[in-house]
């Protein structure tokens, strides 16, 4: 039997869908509700509380409860499948138990809120940031550790700055994540490609590219790849590590969904040789909350004063309040029991699209298979443009990325679909996925047939 409170509930968020209540307007009073549901005044107010804390009604002193927002249902013409974006899936963020820890670290960091912060990131964080990357098999030291505002700021100081081999030339897998792409062509840096496949990469055309174009660094997407979903095998990543070593070439590894794998044997880069030669870096931008901007970066200790440096020209210290309540919900044990939820989402939603592919898309077309991760990617045929079936798909709600923009110029390509299962709600992955190959066969036929002759 559904509890009372939960009841006037339900009644309230009917009455906002369906804009009998709207915006601003007042709600009765608990005494009328009390009356109206035949139960106790704190049953009425619990279920107020519920409301706030949906940030769907607040209260005025002494005025009473009124309106936030009206819930919008869409309607089916309006349904968007969302296959494009690739923040955290909104139905499992832990919001209220990050609201709590915000509050704490206000008032445990109140006096470092209204100054300057330990450049190098809140030693507390460290500390813990440090006990948590064991669970990724990175043993280190919280002096090695640097938080920074999002992975994104990391790579762009480490593409800008000098690293102690003297090298100039930044190494890329393609196809990678845009994001690099657009800090190294900001800064005019070198930047060679290597193919990447679901196969992985090829080991001698590393070799050649390590011994002859003056690397700096390689970047590299370990597990679960923006945009392919692969995560090399431990193997292969002892021998890059082994291919680093030999020709003094580092690696910036991108660990930013190390937290979904669910293979507790695979070991990031940075395990095969954590004295130095690998750069580790890890965001919760993905996997928790992206507007929380915060990511940590294993460094090298020869390389952290230059690195404390350039941080300290982009903005000196990432924002305590973040760091404060990162600190606190780590500590509390709350992020391990987050991390186990959304592994299981994840691995089930990536399963579900698998599946959809299987028995829906085309026989010439071939897709990426990840266990878990955000990405799957979709190769067309030939002569099928990915950018006409993005844009043709979004005029029907359905959203998806072509992938150019995670090429270099001489690696471009028009054949590639990056699907995001992310923010995708899972009974609409069929649809999006029946959607698109219909649209893959109808490019196919008028490929096939251009100029249809048509028999009386």
């Amino acid at each position: 039997m559904i509890a009372k409170y939960l009841e006037v509930v339900e009644d309230i968020k009917e009455q906002l869908a369906n804009g009998v209540l709207l915006a601003g307007s007042k709600l009765p009073s608990v005494r009328q509700l009390s009356e109206q549901f035949s139960c106790s005044k704190n049953t009425v107010i619990r279920a107020y509380n519920e409301l706030e804390k949906e940030h769907l009604i607040f209260s005025k002193p002494k005025s009473g409860y009124y309106v936030v927002n009206n819930i919008e249902q869409p309607t089916p013409n309006q349904q968007v499948i969302d296959f494009l974006s690739a923040g955290p899936d909104k139905s499992i963020m832990p919001y209220i138990e990050f609201q709590h820890c915000i509050n704490q670290a206000i008032d445990t960091y109140k006096e470092e809120l209204f100054g300057y912060s330990d450049q190098q990131g809140l030693y507390s964080l460290r500390v813990q940031l440090a006990k948590y990357l064991q669970n990724l098999q990175i043993f280190t030291e919280p002096d090695r550790l640097f938080v920074v505002s999002g992975s994104q700021q990391a790579l762009h100081l480490l593409a800008a700055m000098p690293f102690p081999n003297g090298k100039n030339n930044i190494l890329i897998e393609q196809p990678t994540y845009f994001g690099f792409i657009e800090s190294v062509h900001l800064q005019q840096a070198t930047t060679f490609g290597i193919d990447l496949t679901m196969e992985g990469i090829d080991l001698d055309r590393l070799d050649y590219i390590f011994r002859n174009n003056d690397i700096k660094f390689f970047y590299t997407v370990p597990r679960f790849h923006n945009p392919l979903g692969h995560s090399y095998t431990n193997d292969e990543k002892r021998k890059i590590v082994e291919l680093a070593e030999k020709y003094d070439v580092y690696i910036v590894e991108d660990d930013f969904l190390g937290d979904l794998d669910p293979n507790k044997k695979a070991d990031p880069f940075f395990s095969f040789n954590p004295s130095g030669r690998v750069i580790y870096i890890k965001s919760f931008s993905k996997v928790f909350l992206p507007g929380l901007r915060v990511a940590t970066v294993v460094l090298p200790t020869i390389m952290t004063n230059h690195f404390l440096r350039y941080k300290f020209s982009a903005d000196f210290n990432s924002s305590v309040l973040s760091q404060g309540a990162l600190d606190i919900y780590l500590k509390s044990g709350m992020f391990n029991s987050h991390i186990k939820k959304i592994k299981e989402l994840y691995v089930r939603k990536m399963s579900v699209l698998q599946e959809a592919c299987e028995s829906l898309l085309p026989t010439s077309t071939n897709y990426t298979k990840p266990v878990s991760g955000f990405y799957l990617s979709i190769i067309l045929p030939d002569n099928v443009s990915a950018r006409q079936v993005v844009h043709l798909l979004k005029e029907k709600n359905i959203l998806m990325d072509d992938a150019a923009r995670m090429y270099l110029p001489e690696f471009k390509k028009d054949n590639l679909i990056r699907l995001s299962i992310s923010q995708v709600d899972e009974p609409l992955i069929y649809t999006g996925i029946e959607e698109l190959a219909l649209c893959i066969s109808s490019f196919e036929r008028k490929m096939r047939y251009p100029n249809p002759i048509h028999l009386l």
